[in-house]
């Protein structure tokens, strides 16, 4: 069954089925590639996005398939879960897709819609979306449990940012998953969560995806104990 998705004007899209570890493949709108930019209106001028990194948000990228395969498998009890920095919402979809009570979240103008048009790809009903930039302040967001995330550290800027985010919107005790193909801001990450109190674990990811595409990358794991 061919089910109808809005256009988004001015871009070139493309649809693949992305496999997901244990679970069914998910269909995916994403850009046609990362020469797509069309902004009449100055939105990446308002969120503080260049034109360069407009596009990013809208590739599939590795760690993204990575992070939905680890979430095809981790308990998510009742716990309030957020995807931050969620580009296309894989790990959002696979969370959602297992009735997991998950809020997804990016600062980028386009990504609700996309998230909205691939729902309706994958027959699944709506979830919720909050913009969420990582240097503002984010009213509304909440806190939450667990919080996860890939391939968000690769500016210099990132490491500081993104710890005051998570302090913003962990609750007590929360859990926080990063899969990070090996960026060379790590390290001051670390730095930046120790100092809020987390603990961490590092995991080595060489399983290659389910297309059988080579991944070497790490899983950052951190918790705050209550």
């Amino acid at each position: 069954m061919v089910v109808p998705v809005p256009a988004t004007p001015g871009y070139d899209v493309k649809f693949q089925s992305v496999g997901v570890a244990g679970g069914a493949d998910l269909q995916i709108r994403s850009l046609l590639d990362r020469q797509q930019f069309h902004d009449p209106e100055g939105l990446a001028l308002a969120a503080g996005i260049s034109s360069a990194s407009w596009p990013l948000f809208g590739l599939l990228w590795p760690s993204a398939q990575k992070l939905a395969d680890l979430m095809q498998g981790w308990a998510l009890a009742d716990k309030r879960i957020l995807e931050m920095g969620c580009g296309l919402a894989l790990a959002s979809l696979v969370i959602h897709r297992r009735e997991g009570r998950v809020t997804a979240s990016d600062c980028h103008p386009l990504t609700e819609g996309f998230l909205k048009a691939n729902l309706k790809l994958n027959g699944m009903p709506s979830l919720p979306y909050i913009t969420g930039n990582w240097g503002r302040s984010n009213l509304g967001l909440g806190r939450f449990d667990l919080i996860v995330a890939s391939d968000v550290l690769y500016e210099r800027s990132h490491p500081k940012q993104l710890a005051g985010f998570i302090e913003a919107h962990a609750a007590d005790g929360a859990e926080v998953l990063i899969v990070d193909p090996n960026r060379g801001n790590r390290s001051a990450f670390h730095r930046e969560m120790a100092a809020l109190g987390f603990s961490m674990t590092e995991l080595l990811l060489s399983q290659p995806l389910m297309d059988s595409t080579p991944y070497r990358g790490r899983l950052l794991h951190y918790q705050r104990h209550r």
